[in-house]
């Protein structure tokens, strides 16, 4: 079992830093295998360049896909499961990790408009995909003001969709009083490794297909 987990925080300072330490700690002693993108400390470019437009939205596969963009793809065939870890700005993802949706699931890769698309090597689909962010508010109110359905609606219906057979969103909100949630948080944390199993061998046969 492979596990990519995709990072977006620019801050080693961040208490989403820190639940990153302890899901290593936790697939370390599952003895599950992971990789980490860092999508800050790797630099990754967030916008569309005007080529990338190009081939997006005219469907001109003959453009290059950009090498950086091929990288992330390639972890993507890698992993059994992808885990987003990820702050909540504004009621979404940090913006870098918009830009990786919006450059990695490439035209014909990650998804077509058109039946002749045929030569691209498709996105296989993932056995587990969990959203795994930190919110200031806590869980309850995201949830009575309608921003936890919606950041589910966009990460988990959207984003994740049909590329992913099984899908979770964690989300671990309540942080501006963190004395009163870290405790909670961590037990989320500490389960992650023993659901990760579950899911992938539940589903274990079912993945490796590729979307049409």
């Amino acid at each position: 079992m492979s596990v990519l987990i995709i990072y977006c925080h620019p801050s080693k300072q961040s208490y989403t830093y820190n639940i990153l330490g302890q899901l290593k700690k936790v697939l370390i002693s599952e003895n599950l295998e992971f990789e980490i993108s860092d999508l800050y400390e790797i630099g990754f470019q967030a916008e569309l360049t005007e080529s990338e437009y190009r081939r997006e939205g005219l469907f001109n596969l003959d453009l290059e896909i950009s090498p950086d963009v091929r990288i992330e793809q390639e972890k993507i065939e890698k992993a059994d499961c992808i885990i987003f870890l990820y702050p909540v700005w504004w009621s979404d993802c940090p913006a870098k990790l918009k830009g990786w949706f919006d450059r990695v699931y490439s035209v014909g890769y990650a998804y077509s408009h058109k039946d002749n698309l045929v030569r691209i090597k498709k996105m296989k689909t993932i056995n587990y995909g969990i959203s795994l962010c930190t919110a200031g508010h806590p869980n309850n109110f995201l949830e009575e003001i309608g921003i936890a359905e919606s950041m589910r609606k966009v990460m988990v219906d959207d984003r994740m969709g049909q590329r992913f057979l099984k899908k979770d969103m964690l989300l671990l909100g309540g942080t501006l009083d963190l004395d009163n949630v870290r405790d909670k948080h961590s037990e989320i944390i500490k389960d992650l490794g023993k659901r990760i199993k579950t899911s992938i061998n539940n589903e274990h046969g079912a993945g490796g297909s590729r979307l049409a």
